[in-house]
């Protein structure tokens, strides 16, 4: 009888232990495909702080790729990267081809941050990248939803989210820079 207890209390804690949230999942886990339908895989970016955003190109933000490409051109040769998602979730402000969205960027913002394939943010097409950063069973931090185009998602150099900025917070905001200039992980 006092055996059948022992095991019975040693399952159920085993049990509490595996439900609370262990969360040893980061940004470096996924490959995803790159403008060029070529495989980016987030590992590569280990040690850097990365800021994913959703991008539109018919956006009342879409000038924000102006600011974002100017942040680049600052702190991308450090330990900084900018990743790009197009996504056309909100209003279909995104409706272009991968080739077409790349070459807009480029004409007209000089983007030279990688961007990623377009991809559904929100809803049930959610890509698996975007279950990641807006649920906190999976990112370990916080559950956010994705509330219009140009929202970023701040991630320390060990693949873990810090913080969600607003949409309409500008890619240059002074908690934005204090971020990337901090030695805060």
């Amino acid at each position: 009888m006092k055996l059948t207890l022992t095991l019975l209390v040693f399952m159920i804690t085993s049990q509490v232990a595996n439900s609370q949230n262990t969360n040893d999942d980061t940004i470096f886990q996924f490959t995803v495909k790159n403008i060029e339908g070529e495989d980016f895989d987030f590992s590569s970016l280990k040690g850097k702080k990365i800021m994913v955003v959703n991008t539109a190109s018919k956006c009342g933000l879409t000038p924000q790729y102006k600011k974002l490409q100017a942040l680049y051109d600052k702190y991308g040769k450090e330990d900084f990267v900018i990743i790009g998602f197009p996504a056309n979730n909100f209003l279909r402000q995104e409706p272009g081809s991968d080739e077409e969205i790349a070459v807009f960027c480029e004409r007209n913002y000089g983007v030279t941050f990688p961007m990623m394939s377009k991809i559904s943010v929100k809803g049930k097409n959610m890509h698996p990248v975007y279950e990641f950063l807006t649920q906190e069973a999976k990112n370990g931090i916080v559950s956010s939803s994705v509330s219009w185009n140009f929202q970023k998602y701040l991630i320390n150099p060990d693949g873990r989210l810090a913080r969600v900025v607003s949409p309409r917070t500008q890619p240059d905001d002074p908690s934005v820079i204090s971020w990337i200039e901090s030695n805060e992980e």
